[in-house]
């Protein structure tokens, strides 16, 4: 059964229960409303969990999951569920409204909203507002969610909240306040709840009225969201509009200040420059400095420019400083050269190590790598503690890596971990030392700075290879059995999932039992990760749930997640609907994304103690008649072309790359020719790679030519596929591994050696979820 036809099975008997439930609750003699027995969504215990689980099968048949405590049937999720049964056919229309807004998509939605009469209507015009308010069209807008909120209409909620953005924004304020006043008690539990007070804050404003804006906020005030940059900017405009500029500008230096980042910063700095309190030359220094620490180069070169122009009170050690700051920005930009350092002025302090810094960048970029060692020893001898050392010392490190001198790689990397222990680059930093120690064949130095790694870094994303990689010593090397045995089951249990677990599994399997030892100390360094019991039992009758259903139909995508989780128990549940809802419309890429967004920790999760219906989402199998009679007609694993399609476009055909690569095998337009050529296709168009049935003939076809091209060796042909012929043929020249797994450790490229490793990783996955499906 289809997934659009499991959904429509499982809501039609919710529907046909609820009529029942509410037929039962309009006979009773003493009429009680439904909602006596159960409370609406807005009193938080409703969906409260007992605390109380019940392990039940899911139906995969492996994998167990908890139960959450089922809502009772109320009048409110029965109404809601009426509204999703009358709106199930919109999804499609509305969804290519909110994508295209073309006046074909308008005119679709429209049609629906005439001929559904009711709830599809209410659906239907809530779109539509939707749509106006997003192409800035706030009258049409005002219109459509008016007509959304009609009668009874479970999305009423909505409809006023966003019906109250058009008006604001539209310049009609009064009709705002209407919409806002007493939201809370109007709808109560609803997702704009907090955000409501803020809006109406803005109509008063717009009306001058800034003593009913500061009333509108107050019942905030000592709530969570008051430290919401949106909240706090309310606050600031509403004591700036009624006369209090001490408040107004501690809030205004505070968004200026504390959220550099943020869209309201620079509004705020402006309203500062408007009340004529002025930021510090400090103050101003700080934000650049936030900006260039978040790579937003362009922008913080500005800042320091503007400082640098315009204060008259610098001293001239500020202005070189500023001048330097300047620099390192177009450093960044690759607008520098080694003639402009060189004029920088000479300072005497930090800014002296940056402009070193900048020397040696710039003689790393040229090649004259002993120039760069000698800045770098200088840094070290007059700077030792300067950030400008940590960020030369980890560029070193990073050159020489890639240039395979492992000696001065080392020393840069060591010399970092030594000297900035606390450094973000650290464990990275610890771990190519580690390895490069053990490509030169120091084993009983990489031994020692492997269990390091697990010990000083728990937690890394190091720590799975630092495992495995200890465990082979005890194997290889130390001819430790047992205890090579200890470090493969911890990397097991701790890493199930993951790309060296596979592999510890596969040298346990050689190994075979033998007599337990203690485990060595390192290992009580290695962390489990807490289960996050996940259930595939959803609660039907939440009504958070059913709304975000609801949602989806009229194609509100960016509400459904944050209604879900108005529920008190989604934590268990939450991501497995959001992803169902998009599954159900056969959106398989929108789902797969909202596993992705979730954070779990899958790979940390045996496949037995995850619903199957999670995984089945995590590693969807779309278009698998067609991969697999392709897979199979070039004599490849259809499971490593599932696992490579999920790694390069998420199983959207119409994905189209920054390197203009197409479709669900992100083949180039000039491969897609020749291929096409090759096969007898003399008429081939570029666009015919966004075609499913195109992509997957030609794409099979071109990765078994690359894994015939390097020997069946799938790994080689997998870097090769991200990162070019070239750079693997001179890796595998280097022709001094051991093995594939350390030839696949040792790809310098941090992108492509995680590429290979995750399509491998997740091949054993795809083999593990389906195998006998």
């Amino acid at each position: 059964m289809s997934p659009v036809a499991r959904r429509w099975q499982r809501i039609a008997a919710i529907v046909c229960a609820a009529s029942v439930f509410m037929a039962a609750g309009q006979s009773s003699k003493k009429h009680k409303p439904a909602t006596a027995h159960a409370k609406s969504s807005s009193s938080k215990s409703a969906h409260k969990s007992s605390g109380k689980s019940s392990r039940v099968v899911a139906k995969g048949g492996k994998a167990k999951g908890r139960r959450v405590e089922e809502p009772t049937v109320s009048a409110e999720s029965v109404r809601l569920n009426h509204a999703f049964s009358a709106s199930a056919q919109l999804r499609p229309m509305a969804q290519q409204l909110v994508t295209s807004r073309s006046a074909a998509a308008y005119a679709g939605v429209a049609s629906y909203a005439a001929s559904h009469p009711g709830d599809g209507s209410a659906a239907a015009n809530l779109a539509l507002g939707h749509a106006y308010l997003l192409d800035k069209r706030y009258s049409d807008a005002q219109m459509t969610f008016r007509r959304a909120a009609e009668g009874d209409s479970p999305l009423a909620d909505y409809a006023d909240y966003l019906g109250a953005q058009a008006a604001v924004q539209g310049n009609n304020a009064s009709q705002a306040i209407t919409l806002l006043t007493g939201f809370a008690e109007k709808h109560p539990g609803s997702l704009f709840v907090d955000q409501a007070p803020v809006l109406l804050s803005s109509a008063y404003l717009a009306q001058g009225d800034p003593t009913s804006a500061l009333k509108a906020l107050q019942p905030l005030a000592d709530a969570s969201t008051s430290s919401h940059v949106d909240y706090r900017m309310a606050l600031a405009k509403a004591y700036q509009a009624s006369g209090n500029v001490d408040k107004a500008s501690s809030l205004y230096r505070g968004l200026y200040l504390g959220n550099p980042l943020a869209p309201e910063a620079a509004l705020a700095k402006a309203q500062l420059v408007a009340m004529n309190v002025p930021l510090t030359p400090g103050e101003k220094k700080q934000h650049a400095d936030s900006l260039f620490n978040a790579k937003q180069y362009v922008e913080a070169a500005g800042e320091y420019r503007a400082l640098q122009k315009d204060e008259n009170g610098l001293s001239q050690a500020d202005r070189d400083a500023l001048e330097i700051y300047i620099a390192v920005c177009d450093l960044r930009l690759k607008k520098l050269g080694s003639g402009e350092v060189n004029s920088l002025p000479q300072t005497g302090d930090d800014t002296a190590a940056l402009k070193l810094y900048m020397r040696a960048e710039l003689a790393r970029s040229a090649g004259r790598n002993d120039e760069q060692d000698a800045i770098v020893q200088q840094l070290m001898t007059s700077y030792p503690q300067s950030r400008w050392l940590e960020e030369a010392l980890y560029s070193g490190g990073n050159m020489y890596l890639l240039k395979h001198d492992s000696e001065r790689a080392i020393a840069d990397y060591t010399a970092l971990c030594e000297r900035f222990p606390r450094s973000t680059y650290a464990p990275n930093s610890h771990w190519h030392a580690t390895w490069l120690n053990y490509r030169l064949r120091r084993y009983p130095e990489a031994a020692k700075l492997m269990d390091e790694q697990i010990v000083n870094y728990p937690g890394g994303q190091e720590i799975p290879g630092a495992l495995y990689w200890r465990g082979r010593l005890y194997e290889d090397i130390e001819q430790n059995l047992p205890q090579a045995l200890n470090y493969y089951k911890a990397l097991s249990n701790a890493y199930p999932n993951s790309y060296y677990a596979i592999l510890g599994r596969g040298r346990i399997a050689v190994i075979g039992t033998r007599e337990a030892v203690a485990p060595a100390p390192a290992l009580a360094s290695v962390r489990a990760i807490d289960d996050p019991h996940l259930t595939d039992v959803l609660p039907e009758n939440d009504p958070h749930l059913i709304k975000a259903r609801l949602l989806a139909n009229a194609a509100l995508n960016e509400y459904i997640r944050p209604e879900i989780q108005l529920s008190e128990t989604s934590r268990s549940w939450g991501v497995l609907a959001e992803a169902e809802i998009y599954q159900s419309f056969g959106e398989d890429t929108r789902a797969l994304q909202a596993m992705k967004r979730a954070k779990l920790p899958f790979f940390s999760l045996p496949v037995q103690e995850v619903p199957m219906a999670y995984w089945q989402l995590v590693f969807p199998r779309p278009f698998w008649s067609q991969l697999k009679s392709n897979a199979e007609l070039n004599g490849l694993d259809p499971y490593l072309v599932a696992a490579l399609i999920r790694q390069e476009s998420e199983f959207n055909p119409g994905a189209v790359s920054r390197a203009n690569a197409y479709g669900l095998m992100q083949l180039l337009p000039s491969t897609g020719k020749m291929l096409a050529k090759r096969g007898g296709d003399r008429h081939f168009t570029t666009s015919e790679l966004l075609d499913p049935t195109t992509n997957l003939r030609l794409g099979t076809v071109d990765l078994k030519n690359s894994i015939n091209k390097y020997s069946g060796q799938v790994e080689y042909a997998l870097a090769a596929y991200n990162a070019g012929d070239t750079p693997i043929r001179n890796w595998i020249a280097l022709n001094n591994y051991k093995d594939v797994p350390e030839w696949v450790e040792s790809i310098p490229y941090t992108e492509t050696r995680e590429y290979v490793q995750g399509i491998m990783r997740n091949r054993e996955m795809y083999r593990a979820i389906y195998a006998g499906r």
